[in-house]
């Protein structure tokens, strides 16, 4: 009988121990003590780390973050981005200015008009009391720094120039609609923009030329003061890809301030001539042997080509050359006649104005402005008139063949293959990368 008990109790435990919810349940009356067994493995006071220690105690004086005469004098810093359609009300209101007597001031200072010329994207800084009162006013406005200080109950401003940050950025797009939607969507500045139309001009119609899926790296100096980006350099390499054909361009300089844009085998890309004198415009008459002049009412030659743009677009010189003439010529009004090397002259005509320095003798560069679109002589719209003569003899300058420019003088070749092979890698880098922009 003792022994059947026996077995029974025997057959129970050896259940239990099979049994998982068993074995979790003794594991968990055992851990505890094994834990402490292992806390208490090691005898109190036992030494086991036998590296010196020496405590050192240095004094440490923190600067001052700001030392304040009186509490009054304490100051505000606030900054606010002009957005579209500000108004300098709007943004005095935005930065917690409320004084009336520093309001005026702007208001009136003529050196302080330069805030009222607000550009979408720029900073303007202000240090106010506690109660509003202004102490300073900092905005940067192109590559001058307009400021307005307090002093006791008067103000000053100052508009002077600053000393900016030059920054090297790189940028690789894709064309969906046009130049200057890619462009705006990598975020790469208007005037980036504008010299990369330059560059290519002689090779690309950016009106008719361009196609969906053509690509552009650029590489480009971008300015900028205290991190913020305010403006843009020079282009310092470009490639564009125009229906399969792969255009590319480098600058370089042979003395500083003196250079010029080649592709990457040193071929100028300039042409002796550039076909016309403004950036964008649209043809309006062409160069013909018989035209109804529409204020003569009589038919006459048309011995030049004239482009239409709004009053005061830039008229630029279409090549290196020195003023023949300038000043008021019968029909053509306010003109600038050119001459570039020995035979060959250009004529610009009906201009609302000209640039300055523009004169009799003056020497001019190629893409110099010399003057402005106007209606001066007869016309009947804002336009240029533009002629281009060799030998005193008229040439329809859009199909004229064009006297190329020099290529780099071989004493510059090597010091200029040097300078070109890293911005190549970069543009061999860029030229399959994924649309974006990099610094």
């Amino acid at each position: 009988m003792p022994q059947a008990h026996f077995r029974i109790v025997a057959q129970i435990v050896f259940r239990l121990l099979r049994s998982t919810t068993f074995r979790r349940w003794a594991l968990a009356l055992v851990l505890p003590f094994a834990g402490v067994v292992t806390a208490f493995g090691i005898a109190p006071d036992t030494v086991t780390d036998t590296v010196p220690r020496t405590d050192v105690i240095e004094n440490v004086i923190l600067p001052s973050v700001m030392t304040v005469a009186e509490p009054e004098a304490q100051a505000y810093w606030r900054e606010e981005r002009v957005q579209r359609g500000d108004t300098v009300a709007r943004l005095i209101s935005r930065l917690r200015i409320n004084d009336a007597d520093a309001t005026a001031f702007l208001n009136s200072a003529p050196e302080a008009r330069a805030l009222f010329q607000l550009v979408p994207g720029r900073s303007l800084h202000a240090a106010t009391t506690e109660d509003g009162k202004l102490l300073s006013l900092h905005y940067l406005h192109g590559e001058r720094l307009l400021t307005v200080e307090r002093d006791g109950e008067t103000f000053t401003a100052s508009d002077t120039p600053v000393e900016l940050e030059t920054r090297v950025m790189s940028a690789a797009g894709e064309i969906r609609s046009s130049l200057f939607a890619a462009t705006d969507a990598l975020n790469i500045p208007d005037a980036v923009a504008m010299q990369m139309v330059e560059l290519f001009s002689t090779e690309i119609d950016f009106h008719k030329d361009l196609r969906k899926n053509d690509r552009f790296t650029v590489v480009y100096e971008a300015l900028h003061d205290r991190g913020d980006a305010v403006g843009a350099g020079r282009v310092l390499s470009a490639e564009f890809v125009n229906q399969g054909r792969t255009l590319n361009v480098v600058w370089f300089e042979t003395k500083p301030g003196e250079g010029a844009y080649y592709t990457l085998d040193g071929r100028d890309i300039r042409k002796a001539f550039l076909r016309s004198p403004l950036e964008f415009s649209r043809v309006s008459s062409g160069f013909t042997a018989s035209r109804y002049h529409p204020i003569l009412h009589v038919s006459t030659a048309h011995k030049g080509v004239d482009f239409v743009a709004p009053i005061g677009t830039k008229i630029k010189a279409t090549a290196d050359g020195i003023v023949d003439f300038a000043g008021v010529q019968n029909g053509y009004g306010n003109v600038v006649i050119l001459r570039h090397q020995t035979k060959y002259t250009t004529l610009y005509a009906h201009m609302s104005g000209f640039a300055s320095g523009i004169q009799r003798g003056s020497r001019v560069q190629q893409g110099d402005v010399i003057g402005m679109v106007g209606m001066t002589g007869l016309t009947t719209g804002p336009h240029v008139h533009y002629e281009f003569r060799i030998n005193n003899v008229h040439h329809d300058p859009l199909s004229v063949a064009m006297p190329t420019a020099s290529p780099i003088a071989p004493e510059h070749r090597q010091q200029f293959q040097q300078a070109a092979a890293p911005l190549a890698r970069t543009m061999h880098l860029l030229r399959d990368a994924t649309p974006s922009t990099f610094e």
